[in-house]
Order: C-alpha cells, then sequence, then structure tokens
C-alpha cells in the first residue's frame, strides 16, 4: 500500500505520516511545497528510511502534481495541503482561493485521470481521502437554519462559512463531492475539530500562549474568550484518518471530534495551571501564569461555537478518540518543554533552511 499525503510537513499531516511510518508499513509519498507551515522537523530523521519519500510540489503546479502520481503510482491520496490561519485568511484571502480551491482542483484532475489509466484491481482499490473542517458549518449559536443533533454538527448540517479559510475549505469539498458524483472518483471526505499537540505551529492559539507565557508575555485572548471549540488530540486524528482511508466507504462523510467542547478562555486557563504545576519557576514579575491574559479586540466574523457529533465513525468503523483534554493538554505541554530546539528553528526561522528528506527515498 502507497499513500500520497499532501501537506505532510504541516501540522496535521506530519501527525499522519509519523503515524503511518511507525505503525504500519505502509509506503508514503510526502508531497508539500514547503511554505511558512510546512516544517521537516516534524518528521524525526529517526523515522525516515526506503518506506519514506519527499516531493517538495506545490498542488498548483499541475504538471508537477500529474509527474507526482505518474512516479509515484500511489494507492490512496490523503488530501491535507491547504492554507489554514484564519486571521491570515482575513488579512490576505487571494492565496487561500489559490491554494484550497485551486489546488484541490489540480490534485482532483490529476488523480482523476490517474485513476482512469489503472488496471482493474488496482482501480477498485484507489482511494481520495480529502480532509476538512468543521468551520465550513459556520457557527452554531446561529441555530435556527442548521440541521444539528444535540447541538452538534452531523455529516449533513448545512455548510455555512464565515470566513475566507472556511469558505474556500468548504468550496473544496464541494469539488470533492463533485467528482465523485460526476466522474465516479472514489472519494472521502472528513472534518474534524480543532487539533492541538506536538508540532503545532506557534502561531496558533495552544502553542502561542504556551510560548508567550514561558517568555513572560502577554496571553491575548480574543473578546471575551468566550467562544466554544471541540478540541481534539493531533494523534487521535492521524489514527482515525488512515482508518477512514483505507476502511472507510466510498463516497461517504465523516465527522472527527474529540468530544472536549471548551470555551477559548478555559483553555487559556488549563494551560496556565498546568504550566504553573510543570514549571514553578516563572519569568520575573509573574506570580501567576494566568495572571499574563489580555483581552483583545475580537477578530472579524468570529464564530462562537463548533462542536461535532462523531457517533458515525464510532459506529461505522469503532474510532473514538484516546486522549481527554486534561491528558493530552499536559502531554502537550510537556512536549513542548522537552523540545524546545524544535520551535526555536521555527521562532528564528532556521526551519526553513531545512531541506531534509528531497531524494526519492528520504535520505
Amino acid at each position: 500500500m502507497k499513500i500520497l499525503v499532501t501537506g505532510g510537513a504541516g501540522f496535521i499531516g506530519s501527525a499522519v505520516i509519523r503515524y503511518i511510518l511507525s505503525e504500519t508499513d505502509y509506503q508514503v509519498v510526502n508531497l508539500d511545497s514547503l511554505t511558512y507551515a510546512g516544517n521537516l522537523d516534524s518528521i524525526p530523521a529517526t523515522l525516515l528510511s526506503s518506506q519514506y519519500a519527499f516531493e517538495c510540489v506545490d498542488i498548483c503546479n499541475k504538471e508537477q502534481v500529474d509527474r507526482v502520481f505518474l512516479q509515484h503510482q500511489p494507492d490512496i491520496v490523503m488530501h491535507l495541503a491547504a492554507e489554514s490561519h484564519v486571521d491570515r485568511s482575513i488579512e490576505s484571502p487571494n492565496c487561500f482561493v489559490e491554494t484550497n480551491i485551486i489546488g484541490t482542483y489540480n490534485l482532483l484532475e490529476s488523480a482523476r485521470v490517474y485513476w482512469l489509466s489503472l488496471a482493474d484491481e488496482k482501480k477498485a482499490g484507489f482511494r481520495f481521502h480529502h480532509i476538512s473542517t468543521d468551520e465550513v458549518f459556520g457557527d452554531l449559536a446561529c441555530q435556527g437554519s442548521k440541521e444539528s443533533q444535540n447541538g452538534l454538527f452531523v455529516e449533513t448540517t448545512a455548510y455555512d462559512p464565515s470566513s475566507p479559510y472556511s469558505a474556500t475549505k468548504a468550496s473544496a469539498d464541494h469539488l470533492v463531492r463533485a467528482w465523485c458524483r460526476t466522474y465516479g472518483l472514489p472519494t472521502l471526505i472528513t472534518n474534524c475539530s480543532n487539533n492541538y499537540g506536538p508540532y503545532h505551529f506557534p502561531e496558533k492559539l495552544i502553542p502561542h500562549m504556551i510560548l508567550n507565557a514561558l517568555n513572560g508575555q502577554a496571553l491575548p485572548v480574543y473578546g471575551n474568550g468566550l467562544q466554544v471549540r471541540d478540541w481534539l488530540y493531533v494523534d487521535d486524528h492521524a489514527r482515525a484518518l488512515v482508518l477512514v482511508a483505507t476502511k472507510g466507504q466510498i463516497g461517504e462523510r465523516y465527522n472527527i471530534g474529540g468530544h472536549n467542547e471548551k470555551r477559548n478562555i478555559d483553555v487559556v486557563n488549563s494551560l496556565c495551571s498546568v504550566l504553573d504545576d510543570l514549571v514553578p519557576d516563572k519569568p520575573d514579575g509573574v506570580e501567576h501564569y494566568r495572571d499574563l491574559i489580555q483581552f483583545v479586540h475580537d477578530r472579524p466574523g468570529h464564530d462562537l461555537r463548533y462542536a461535532m457529533d462523531a457517533s458515525k465513525i464510532q459506529r461505522e468503523l469503532g474510532w473514538q478518540p484516546e486522549e481527554t483534554f486534561a491528558t493530552g493538554i499536559r502531554k502537550t505541554v510537556q512536549w513542548y518543554l522537552d523540545n524546545t530546539a524544535w520551535w526555536q528553528r521555527v521562532l528564528n526561522g532556521d526551519y526553513q533552511l531545512t531541506r531534509r528528506g528531497e531524494s526519492a527515498n528520504g535520505q
């Protein structure tokens, strides 16, 4: 089995690749253009072998995407390559349209042509798994117009995206469904809740708060901090994604959630409590880490609540998260304490100088 993972140097993509390399005998091809969020340091050198190959390719480059399919002959595509930071999408939506919409279109067309060229046996086993987000469903606080179950997003909830990021991801989801229905391309879609865990890029909420606290800097919380998210430990998500890619029903969608609804302010307070315990030697002038919390002006179009009903994937495929928020957040903080070299290379930009693994066998 050979799996092509797009965006494999990103946060979730690298977790998928670490899982494949450590827990399966599948071959994996990591296709990533290594933008600011792509970090090859997130795939430890100890895992690299002839089981792994890296391709520095932008999914907007159709010619190179075609080459990758012909050269590597994948059995499964797991499409995670995306621009994903909401604040950046508000400031500069153009690259989100290009990568998330045009890039997904290129990948679908390359996959379709490749799939049609396959012998019947291999063609029957081919799968295109598109990884999306809960943000395509919009704001659960606007409950009146949404199909939901016990106040949760279900797989049939109508799309109602709020940001340029979520709108482009919604568009990509629709393209994938159209290529399945119109052309018969064997696709699957998963929509996940907020991920957290090791190797998370420091601009995101949890690592940003951890690193600011360690440096005695302000912990900025949007608005009143009452926005609610469902938090999913990234290794639990990686396990679910490989399960769906290999065992899911073609044409189906699966919600993947952590069963951990938390207000943003409660997430930050939890982080502060864990840091109080694990790092009692605080920066000068800091008595409690929570004293660093500062409420800042809310961002435009900020959704109040997302929450996922993940009962379908549990019922049909037997998956459920192993980590609670309490266990996962402690593991996350401890990882950042133990891996200062990784995040320091991100903060100082040295990680962008790394192009380890560009040869065909990852050596």
